[in-house]
């Protein structure tokens, strides 16, 4: 019997208490779009570094505690950024309906409004989830991949929250945006070129990260996709089939038997890649979340309740 006050994640969870929750939220993203390109992807990223971790609970929102690590600080966390974005949307939010939406929604939904900013697909998502009160921070490496994993570690771990082996091939689309820093790249650079890489692409790599040990700290980075650098599309499988991934994890996608296939299906079909794109995003979105009386709505995205409360 399902916990009557307890309904879990359902579509238009807010419809009665905070009626224009997912409107304000899109206008929001809209405008924060408009002002700064790049905070779509910032808002796409942060649903898996949030969902894959356990639970979709916001936790990687929150900020280092004198007890605890922030999520945010961590080496699998490196070039996030644009968090106070969020507290925009946040803020906004709240001045219609106090203590009503989560920021766990808030990092969902921003991040669906964010992908069709992008020229994706728009994606149905419920709500209802809460917010977590701690930091993951000392797990998050046994739940996030990295970007030199294997093909099958990275498979394992996304299997393990339901994903299987088309959904994660769409889920790196994601690369077809944005831009990969250039600590990410070097070791296929220096002290010799990866002979995998296409010779086409290594001047431009080269030029861009002309450094073999790069400050983390630079503005040192090369475009995931030249040609459709700012649109979600399936433009980043012809690239990698074209050995131009940036990443060790491009490459393998493209190369990897168990995922190939996949990779050539979305390089000829958008449709194909936004199907699954859409499929796998729902699934990391509904993630383990905490609802019904689980979890807190905090004030600030940033911080637990009992701790805003004592500021």
């Amino acid at each position: 019997m399902e916990n009557e006050e307890d309904p879990g994640l359902v579509m238009n969870f807010y419809k009665d208490t905070c009626p224009q929750a997912e409107d304000i939220i899109r206008e929001q993203v809209k405008l924060l779009y408009k002002r700064h390109k790049n905070t779509a992807f910032s808002w796409l990223r942060n649903i898996f570094h949030d969902c894959a971790v356990q639970s979709c609970d916001a936790s990687l929102l929150l900020d280092s505690t004198r007890k605890t690590l922030s999520e945010k600080e961590m080496d699998r966390s490196f070039g996030m950024r644009n968090f106070r974005y969020i507290e925009n949307i946040k803020e906004a939010v709240e001045r219609e309906c106090p203590g009503v939406v989560s920021c766990a929604d808030i990092l969902v939904l921003s991040g669906r409004d964010g992908i069709v900013a992008l020229g994706g697909p728009y994606i149905p998502l419920k709500t209802g989830r809460r917010d977590g009160r701690k930091s993951r921070a000392e797990i998050l490496e046994q739940y996030l991949p990295d970007h030199n994993d294997s093909m099958s570690v990275v498979l394992e771990r996304f299997a393990a929250i339901g994903i299987d082996a088309p959904g994660l091939v769409a889920l790196l689309g994601s690369h077809s945006v944005g831009r990969t820093h250039c600590v990410k790249l070097v070791h296929r650079l220096y002290p010799e070129v990866d002979p995998a890489l296409n010779p086409d692409h290594v001047p431009h790599m080269l030029h861009k990260c002309p450094d073999a040990i790069p400050d983390p700290k630079a503005v040192q980075y090369v475009r995931n996709d030249r040609g459709t650098p700012m649109v979600l599309d399936n433009n980043y499988y012809r690239n990698i089939l074209d050995n131009k991934g940036l990443m060790m994890v491009d490459h393998q996608l493209a190369t990897d038997k168990r995922t190939r296939p996949y990779v050539k299906k979305m390089a000829k079909s958008q449709d194909y890649f936004f199907k699954e794109f859409s499929r796998a995003i729902t699934l990391l979105s509904e993630n383990n979340p905490l609802t019904g009386t689980k979890g807190e709505v905090r004030k600030v995205c940033n911080l637990a309740n009992k701790l805003h409360d004592k500021s």
